[in-house]
């Protein structure tokens, strides 16, 4: 009995361990399969509702000084940089929404404590000033909703990543544009390497290098199958993708 006992309990950390091994992180919450808009707080809801390691999102900051949930550089058509707040409320999601500011999306993925909060500072298209002005707003925010364990930054500008960790010592951010080695963002302190999936087929040893140095691991934007079965098999810590769906079925055949 006591045989038949361990064999269950080493077959189920087993199959906990294949699953825990690489974490998915919905690309802009659940969308593409959902029919929801991309950046969207229902899109968000979706990606928690599949249970998912983490769901990710892009943030602009507004003429006002509003950080705002959106990919683009405009909202249907309105120039996010160069408009108020007030002024993109004059278009909505096809669902209806507004484009929701980072603090109204934050606070409905703090409702759960599950799926983690991807926070990818876009980069300002103004200036560097603007750029390190909202590293600055989006830590405040951070800090001010105590969602600090909740909330992860990533971001395309290196001196944006620099400025995340001058601030704060323990945030959490990794760096996105794929010209850094894993030598090179262990150097500055930075939490780990977030690179396109064609980044590392061109670099095959980062992903070792970056293990070895304790950096965590994440690809994007990955949704075909043999690509999602090749990371898979790189053992990298998280698969950032379109088709959250198909990679869970993977990771659970």
């Amino acid at each position: 009995m006591k045989k038949i006992f361990l064999l269950a309990a080493m077959t189920f950390i087993f199959h906990v361990g294949l699953i825990a091994q690489t974490s998915i992180i919905a690309h802009r919450g659940t969308w593409k399969n959902s029919e929801l808009p991309q950046n969207s707080i229902a899109s968000l809801n979706a990606a928690i509702e599949q249970k998912l390691w983490g769901s990710e999102f892009d943030v602009h900051l507004t003429k006002d000084d509003v950080l705002v949930v959106c990919h683009d550089h405009d909202f249907y058509g309105l120039d996010i940089e160069q408009l108020t707040y007030n002024e993109l409320l004059a278009k909505k999601h096809p669902n209806g929404e507004s484009i929701p500011t980072a603090e109204e999306y934050i606070l409905a993925g703090l409702k759960q404590k599950k799926t983690k909060l991807i926070y990818e500072l876009k980069t300002s298209r103004i200036s560097k000033d603007r750029t390190k002005q909202a590293v600055e707003l989006s830590l405040a925010l951070v800090k001010k909703l105590k969602a600090n364990k909740m909330v992860e930054f990533i971001a395309f500008d290196y001196d944006a990543c620099l400025k995340f960790r001058e601030l704060d010592k323990k945030v959490k951010i990794h760096y996105l544009n794929g010209d850094k080695s894993p030598a090179e963002i262990k150097e500055v302190k930075l939490s780990g390497i977030d690179y396109n999936l064609n980044v590392f087929k061109k670099n095959p040893t980062w992903i070792k290098e970056a293990k070895d140095l304790k950096l965590k691991v994440n690809v994007w934007t990955v949704n075909k199958e043999e690509d999602m079965n090749h990371f898979l098999n790189e053992k990298v810590d998280y698969i950032t993708t379109d088709e959250p769906e198909l990679l869970v079925k993977i990771i659970n055949k």
